[in-house]
């Protein structure tokens, strides 16, 4: 009997023969006593102290009994599975059996049966009367027999073959199961070492490319600096003053001015030819003058001039005429004809840039506006007046023609932007912008523009300047 059913019976019988005992005349009657206080009277008595400690015990045996009767009824459970189970198995054996003890009797029937017609034939032989017809008809059934049996035989042989088959087929089974599961395990070792592998290779590719970026940004970074510090080295190689002078006569334009008016005698007309260069300030070009290098001059006939001409050329057949022409807010002095893209262009002469740092070196070069000679020479900052700088004529260094500073001279530094133009004999007015104070637009008839107003302005706002700019 199953131990934990023997232990519940035992405890159903104690409880049992605890209910049903009679307690009250199992003891003697106990003599009276005098009534106790009431704190006696409420106060646990041992009997109470023991019912109530069965009472616990029973309710934790009823608590360990409701558990063990779960995991007996699970176990049963279980174990009816695994019976029914083996039933199932044992049945599909019985079953095997039975067909085998089937053949196998039938086989020794027949066996015996066999023999039977061998003794049968045994004894026809011996019987003399036996006819001919019998004894064959007796062979065919014997070997009708023996056929049978060899079938049965034959039987018997292909179900141990089948069984042999279908546990061999079963062990195949598990051990390709076996199998499976360790290439299945080896495939996901595999994988992951060959997607750690991946990583790797990923990490070190995209740390290759970083440093192939890097080392081309290297290489870029190298070539500006290398350009960068060629740029640099050009800006701050000084220009020999010869290689200057060369190429100011090689790039000079010329500019025709021929202007008219009416005269006390009769119509009167005025022409100048002046050289020059192409300056620019990145946005427009202009040919540079002095107002002395033109039909105009301050202080002069307030009369209106009735026509002006100007034209700008460069060697024999190259020509084009001036828009405008415009007397700077910086100085008035300062004559710049504005040109066209085109225009310039078709000049072919060189465009003088102007200096970023024209302070770079503490000397220029000086260049007659005609050619007649150069020299370099240093200058000085006027605090006072910060837009001109003060030509040292006192260390004048002469290295072509005999000749002194003085006014419509070109100023330029020595890497070859232009600076300014010189104002008068001491003072050259450093080019930063080319703002127009007046403007006058050549034409066959430009009494509308009242040029001698215009002019008596001029020479009003440069006789208001300071006395050392005059």
């Amino acid at each position: 009997m199953n131990k934990t059913l023997l232990l519940i019976l035992c405890d159903f019988l104690l409880l049992n023969l605890l209910a049903l005992t009679r307690w009250e005349k199992a003891e003697p009657p106990r003599p009276k006593r005098p009534p106790v206080p009431e704190l006696a009277a409420n106060a646990v008595t041992k009997e109470q102290d023991l019912v109530e400690t069965m009472r616990q015990s029973l309710s934790d045996e009823k608590a360990v009994r409701d558990e063990l009767a779960q995991k007996l009824s699970a176990t049963d459970l279980a174990l009816a599975a695994r019976e029914q189970s083996l039933a199932q198995a044992q049945a599909e054996r019985n079953k095997l059996a039975e067909e085998r003890r089937t053949v196998t009797a039938a086989l020794t029937e027949t066996q015996r049966a066999a023999a039977e017609l061998a003794q049968k034939v045994s004894a026809a032989t011996q019987e003399a009367t036996m006819t001919k017809g019998q004894l064959v008809q007796l062979q065919r059934e014997l070997a009708e027999k023996q056929a049978e049996a060899d079938r049965q035989r034959q039987a018997v042989a292909s179900l141990e073959k089948q069984q042999a088959d279908s546990r061999r087929q079963l062990e195949t089974l598990t051990m390709a199961v076996v199998v499976g599961e360790q290439e299945k395990k080896s495939l996901r070792e595999t994988a992951e070492a060959l997607k750690g592998q991946v990583e790797v290779e990923r990490s070190e590719r995209r740390k290759v490319q970083e440093a192939t970026t890097q080392l081309a940004q290297g290489v870029g970074q190298l070539a500006e600096r290398s350009s960068e510090l060629s740029k640099e080295i050009r800006d701050n190689r000084p220009i020999n003053a010869n290689v200057l002078f060369g190429d100011f006569l090689a790039n000079r334009v010329t500019a025709n001015f021929t202007a008219s008016r009416k005269g006390f005698l009769g119509p009167a007309t005025r022409a100048k030819e002046a050289s020059t260069v192409l300056v620019t300030d990145g946005r427009q070009v202009y040919a540079l003058l002095h107002i002395a290098d033109t039909v105009f001059s301050l202080g002069d006939n307030p009369v209106d001039w009735e026509s002006l001409a100007v034209e700008l050329a460069r060697g024999a057949g190259i020509r084009s005429a001036a828009p405008s022409v415009q007397f700077l807010a910086h100085d008035p002095r300062i004559v710049v004809l504005p040109l066209e893209a085109a225009q310039a262009a078709s000049l072919g002469a060189r465009i003088y840039p102007l200096p970023v740092d024209p302070f770079k070196f503490p000397e220029a070069v000086l260049i007659d506006a005609g050619g007649r000679g150069y020299g370099e020479v240093g200058f000085k900052l006027d605090p006072t007046e910060p837009g001109f700088v003060r030509v040292d004529n006192r260390f004048f260094k002469r290295l072509f023609g005999d000749f002194a500073p003085s006014r419509g001279d070109l100023v330029f530094s020595k890497t070859g932007e232009l600076l300014g133009i010189m104002v008068n004999s001491d003072y050259c007015a450093l080019l930063k912008s080319f703002a127009p104070l007046k403007t006058i637009r050549p034409g066959a008839d430009i009494l509308g523009q009242s040029t001698g107003a215009l002019l008596d302005s001029l020479t009003a706002r440069v006789r208001a300047m300071p006395l050392k700019l005059q």
